[in-house]
């Protein structure tokens, strides 16, 4: 796919999500602090993207190799492994939290 389709595609589908819903994986994104917001927002949509767990992984790690090599460049550095990501109850997430639930 070339880049200006990749642009006008990102830019079409960006028409059709609330703004909240196309940025809010932004603030969570391994390296955010080295991207741009259409860097963001690209990532997020590879991510959504793609069709399986392995296909996901698979971007996240070429997306951590990448920053951390731009950090680097730029005289920082990141951590090795990104911060864990919320679970269900079963693999130690947080679940829903108090008054989260329906009363009884």
């Amino acid at each position: 796919m070339t880049k200006r389709k990749l642009v006008v595609w990102t830019l079409a589908a960006l028409m059709f999500f609330p703004v909240g819903f196309a940025t809010a994986g932004g603030r969570d994104t391994y390296g955010s602090q080295h991207m741009t917001q259409h860097e963001r927002t690209e990532h997020l949509l590879k991510m959504r993207s793609a069709k399986t767990p392995a296909e996901q992984e698979q971007i996240r790690g070429e997306h951590q190799q990448r920053m951390q090599e731009r950090a680097k460049a730029g005289g920082m550095t990141l951590a090795d492994e990104p911060p864990a990501r919320g679970g269900t109850l079963e693999q130690g997430g947080r679940g829903m939290g108090p008054g989260g639930g329906p009363r009884r």
